[in-house]
């Protein structure tokens, strides 16, 4: 016999052990030193899974119902069974009882069949509900650690004051793009009342960055910060605005500030230059191939025509 499966023949029921036929195998186990529960568990039959014929069931079924009627202890049982079940309580315990036991080989045949029937289209939706339920609680739980009943109160308290929603999401312990890319699927309306917030604060630049030949505030911020490496300070007297409010700008779309940034690009420029000159990618690989050699620091400042404190200090930043 197959594990997994109990064959039937009319009111009959095949024994897995001896492969005899009973009204009852679970009245016949005795014969065999066993129990009906390790029966099941030996041969992958589910708790529920009848071990008797179907007129056997019927009596049974027959006799049981009318337990119910006469007996106080089983009407008792059977109410307190009802209540679980509406209460949840019941379904927790099945849980608690399955976990960390493998699925009887019957359930998985039946779990296969089910999935069988399931068509590609479906699977994905579900897929995706339970996607957005698992966003969704993300959400919740990181507005709660905030002292916000819920995302959208956060991102309104939030944005009302200026914040970015890369700002907002590093504060509440999410990757800095988390709001940006999934607030419009767990809050469609609070999405929208950050995108109107950000077109209000950008008013007043939209005329300057305008005229510096630049759509928007994002691809000026961008170009002056990251691409030319220009300052706060330097872009603030730029365009008339306050030191802050191009720091709350950067911050309003999602751009990290990067401090002494003009100074930091001519160190990088000085590296390369340096490295270029003696054929090399970096900085680094040119020192680790003349430390290699047996270079000391100061025949390697000469050869460079830098200082040796200079020297030393970009060792250190590449780890030599």
């Amino acid at each position: 016999m197959a594990v997994g499966t109990v064959e039937r023949e009319g009111d009959r029921v095949q024994c897995h052990l001896c492969e005899r036929w009973f009204k009852s195998v679970t009245a016949h186990l005795s014969s065999h030193g066993w129990d009906h529960i390790a029966y099941r568990e030996a041969f992958g039959l589910e708790r529920g899974a009848s071990l008797e014929g179907d007129a056997t069931r019927k009596r049974r079924a027959a006799l049981m119902r009318k337990r119910r009627v006469l007996d106080p202890a089983i009407r008792q049982g059977v109410q307190h069974g009802i209540e679980m079940a509406r209460s949840g309580l019941l379904a927790k315990a099945a849980a608690e009882a399955a976990r960390g036991k493998p699925q009887p080989e019957q359930r998985k045949r039946k779990t296969l069949r089910t999935l069988a029937q399931i068509g590609p289209e479906a699977r994905a939706e579900g897929r995706r509900r339970q996607g957005t339920e698992q966003l969704r609680r993300t959400a919740a739980e990181a507005a709660a650690s905030l002292g916000f009943e819920s995302i959208g109160a956060l991102v309104r308290d939030r944005v009302g004051q200026g914040v970015s929603l890369a700002a907002i999401s590093r504060e509440a312990g999410l990757h800095k793009d988390w709001l940006s890319r999934k607030l419009a699927i767990v809050d469609p309306q609070a999405a929208g009342f950050a995108a109107r917030a950000d077109r209000r604060w950008d008013a007043p630049w939209l005329p300057v960055v305008g005229e510096l030949g630049f759509a928007d505030v994002a691809d000026y911020l961008t170009d002056r910060h990251f691409v030319r490496h220009e300052t706060v300070w330097a872009i603030a007297a730029e365009t008339g605005f306050s030191r802050r409010a191009v720091e709350s700008a950067l911050a309003r779309h999602g751009l990290a500030r990067r401090p002494h940034a003009r100074k930091r690009n001519a160190l990088r420029q000085r590296a390369d230059e340096v490295a270029d000159r003696f054929g090399f990618a970096d900085i680094a690989a040119y020192l680790a191939d003349r430390r290699a050699a047996g270079w000391s620091w100061q025949a390697i400042a000469r050869e460079a025509g830098q200082p040796q404190t200079w020297i030393r200090r970009r060792a250190r930043e590449a780890g030599l």
